[in-house]
């Protein structure tokens, strides 16, 4: 019996200890193309963190890049820039001429080079970076026709590396973006194990389906107005900032279960003020994509990403609680289920917190 009572804690203790060491996203990254009179040119926006893996910037290990930081890394990030990609026109290899580099207020880097060619009919852009990058990065890449909106667009990772448009015949980029975003926004949020267990630590207290809606209505709406105001760069919170404020809402809501018990009251305004932190969690996505700073539109993105997140966090709760529910109704079961889940939340969030306070 012992046995079995040291059995259980340790599993919560493992569980947690498992949802902190999954819960960092792969990354993102994008790669903007346009023709221009002089050739293609081809920009690359990477997370200072996703160039960690090809230059080291922070050298001195302080949680920031300095200019001189940056200038030390130059000529590396130079050559990193040529390897990046494999350009061909109507089959033929480009070579492309001095990369520039360049650090943002927001620490993305942009590697920009120059492909001198003319006109063609196939282009196949090679995303040869993506196997530097964390297993599961994902890569948004764009053609532009001069300053034009985009006209091909295409999401690509280590297996699918390849970015082709036949010239030609390039269709409406509009409903491939939605369909591009929408899809992104599913695959973060189901892979958003953080704001999944936020959402979870929400629900397992939620008595009637009433109080479920409520609560997703709003996380909902607070994350989509700083989902959109954090895009537009109306409001900046630096992202080691925001990733720790996320870590602590899930902490306060897995200890408020545990003391409050039951199903505490005023949480439907809790959800909405913490669900504004996560927007900008959220956003921190379609600004590592260059949504808003370049020439893909932002309202396509903005609306079909987001929209992505709220069907995939309907599917998450349509599919998490009936199952709940009725194993709530099992009497031996019932009055050891909510705390045991907020214990193994508010272990979770805390390694969360102080990993990303006082990363390694």
């Amino acid at each position: 019996m012992s046995a079995r009572k040291n059995t259980f804690p340790t599993a919560l203790v493992w569980l947690a200890a498992s949802l902190t060491a999954q819960a960092h996203d792969p990354g993102l990254s994008s790669l903007a193309c346009r023709f221009e009179p002089g050739g293609l040119v081809a920009q690359l926006t990477l997370a200072r963190s996703d160039v960690e893996a090809l230059c080291r910037l922070d050298t001195d290990h302080d949680g920031r890049v300095t200019p001189a930081e940056f200038a030390a890394a130059a000529s590396c990030l130079e050559a990193a820039a040529v390897d990046a990609l494999e350009v061909r026109l109507d089959g033929r290899l480009l070579a492309p001429g001095k990369p520039t580099v360049q650090l943002d207020t927001s620490e993305a880097v942009h590697l920009q080079l120059l492909y001198p060619c003319r006109a063609g009919s196939r282009l196949a852009v090679r995303s040869v970076v993506l196997h530097s990058l964390p297993r599961g990065h994902r890569q948004f890449a764009s053609l532009h026709q001069g300053q034009s909106s985009a006209a091909a667009e295409a999401m690509l990772d280590a297996n699918h590396d390849t970015f082709d448009a036949a010239l030609a015949q390039l269709p409406p980029a509009a409903s491939t973006a939605f369909s591009q975003f929408l899809r992104l926004g599913v695959t973060h949020i189901l892979t958003g194990y953080d704001h999944l267990l936020f959402l979870f630590a929400l629900l397992v207290v939620a008595r009637r389906f009433s109080s479920a809606v409520r609560i997703v209505t709003c996380f909902t709406l607070a994350h989509s107005i700083t989902l959109a105001v954090a895009t537009f760069d109306l409001v900046r919170i630096p992202s080691r900032l925001t990733e720790a404020l996320i870590a602590a809402t899930i902490v306060y809501v897995g200890l408020e279960n545990l003391l409050r018990r039951d199903e505490p009251k005023g949480r439907g305004l809790l959800t909405f003020a913490f669900g504004l932190v996560h927007g900008f969690g959220f956003a921190s996505v379609l600004r590592e994509l260059g949504v808003a700073s370049g020439g893909t539109g932002v309202a396509v993105p903005l609306f079909s990403f987001n929209l992505g997140v709220e069907l995939g966090q309907i599917a998450v709760a349509a599919a998490f609680l009936p199952c709940w529910w009725m194993l709530k109704r099992r009497p031996a079961l019932a009055p050891r289920l909510v705390p045991a889940c907020s214990l193994l939340v508010t272990l979770a969030g805390s390694g969360w917190l102080v990993e990303r306070l006082w990363p390694a």
